[in-house]
């Protein structure tokens, strides 16, 4: 029953806290009984997941663009299968109970033992995905996880969990061990997140979400902007290189965070790495063009206009104004540099590029840093180029934790197309604000406990190596 006086929305806030507490202490009991479970127990219940959203990939994709209005059905399939049979792929051998390690030689046995309840935050624009992925790598824990669906994608993100949560009961998975919210307010998600049962956050989602995990109290792994550059070396193959950022560009109408956001290229290959663009569907956009786009794009908060999120290039073009030839796929802003007064410099999660001239790979390594500093540190970069001193000059030198090599960043950054830990979370370590700057995996799900033997037994140690230590150790007296 409503309060006298009281609003819709402060009614839907509080029915919102009182399920995220139910749900939190389920899994709390839920996650007593997880501890319990076998290595085999835990393989055939996660297992038995992936098995059964994987018929349900493209039902799902088609649910989720219908719901949130983002990104590409066929991309979102491909996606749902990455998560559902890539990631479960990878994670299927890992040990993840008991016994996980023995370090003959240091005479160290690790043994694994789950973090606890995770309460995992799902974005709109890779909702079924990240659900279906943060599940799998819980469950394959031994954590019960909780899931907070962003607003706008609450049908479809339900949707895929349903459905893992029914396989998993069935093959002995204990109740309440997967949950998910069904009223979803800001004030909801928080006290989930704060919830004493709750023991570590994965939190995908805007910067506010994810500023809001960092201060509930908890261990949480966040994310960054991502605004990635990719940097063409005179000595690239062109046109893969054209083709690679054009296909990670409009991979989803460009909503991943590692998805391309800029092109450097060495003046000297500019104008054919152009040519090889617009033959591949690239628009470049003349300085009023660029205006207009930049007056519907970009908010007075220099973020993308969600509007504009996911969409396809000539969806947005047609909306601002700006007249384009069919069967253009992306377009593309010529700038002269980077901040505040190019605000096609942010990043823009749909399939806009910027472009950038520059004479050699040093102004481009320079370039490249100056665009991740205004919104990707720590995230993703490329380079495409051949020559392997210059390649790893770009990864001494670039401040992001994934540098993909002749690859598009898109699918090379979740360890698509590349040997990388595959993963929808990606974290951006100290320089993006994270605690790491791994994929992340059922391994930072898990506390490591450690047997660790005597090596050195005490009275074996000499009392003289003790005393020439504290000797060496205490500072010397002015007189020497």
């Amino acid at each position: 029953m409503a309060v006298e006086g009281a609003s819709p929305q402060s009614d839907k806030d509080l029915a919102s806290i009182a399920e995220a507490r139910s749900l939190a202490r389920a899994a709390r009991q839920a996650q007593t009984q997880l501890t319990e479970l076998s290595q085999e127990q835990i393989d055939a219940i996660v297992g038995a997941m992936a098995d059964a959203v994987t018929p349900h990939a493209e039902a799902l994709a088609r649910l989720a663009v219908e719901e949130t209005g983002y990104g590409v059905v066929a991309d979102k399939v491909q996606k749902n299968l990455f998560a559902s049979r890539r990631v479960y792929d990878f994670i299927r051998p890992i040990r993840s109970v008991g016994v996980i390690n023995r370090i003959e030689d240091k005479k160290i046995i690790e043994i694994a033992e789950p973090f606890g309840v995770v309460a995992a935050i799902v974005p709109s624009t890779n909702p079924t995905s990240t659900a279906i992925y943060k599940v799998l790598i819980s469950l394959k824990a031994r954590c019960a996880i909780v899931i907070s669906p962003h607003p706008s994608a609450v049908r479809c993100i339900t949707r895929a969990v349903e459905i893992m949560a029914e396989a998993a009961a069935r093959s002995g998975a204990p109740a309440g061990a997967i949950g998910w919210m069904k009223t979803v307010t800001l004030e909801g998600t928080q006290e989930l997140m704060r919830h004493r049962d709750v023991a570590v956050i994965l939190a995908t989602g805007g910067m506010g979400l994810v500023r809001a995990a960092y201060s509930a109290g908890k261990p949480a792994y966040g994310v960054g902007p991502g605004n990635a550059p990719c940097y063409v070396e005179r000595s690239a193959d062109l046109r893969k290189a054209a083709r690679d950022i054009m296909t990670g560009k409009t991979f989803d109408n460009g909503v991943l965070c590692s998805s391309p956001n800029s092109v450097v290229v060495d003046e000297s290959v500019a104008e054919e790495l152009r040519r090889e663009f617009q033959a591949a569907g690239a628009y470049f956009m003349n300085q009023s063009e660029m205006d207009l786009l930049a007056r519907g794009l970009v908010t007075p908060q220099r973020l993308p206009n969600p509007a504009f999120v996911g969409k396809p290039a000539s969806f947005i073009a047609g909306k601002v104004g700006i007249s384009v030839p069919e069967g253009i796929r992306v377009l593309v802003a010529p700038l002269a540099g980077v901040g505040r007064d190019y605000p096609l410099s942010i990043e823009k999660l749909s399939p806009i590029l910027s472009w950038y001239g520059v004479t050699d790979w040093r102004e481009g390594c320079e370039r490249c840093i100056q665009i991740l500093r205004y919104g990707g540190m720590g995230h993703t970069m490329s380079v495409h180029s051949k020559n392997d001193d210059i390649i790893l000059q770009f990864g001494l030198k670039k401040p992001a934790f994934r540098i993909c090599v002749n690859t598009p960043t898109t699918h090379g950054s979740i360890g698509l197309t590349t040997g990388l830990d595959p993963a929808m979370t990606l974290g951006c370590g100290g320089w993006g604000g994270n605690i790491t700057s791994d994929n992340i995996g059922p391994r930072h799900l898990l506390n490591i406990k450690r047997l660790a033997y005597e090596v050195r037994p005490a009275e074996t140690l000499a009392a003289s190596e003790v005393r020439m230590s504290q000797t060496n150790s205490r500072p010397k007296s002015p007189e020497g």
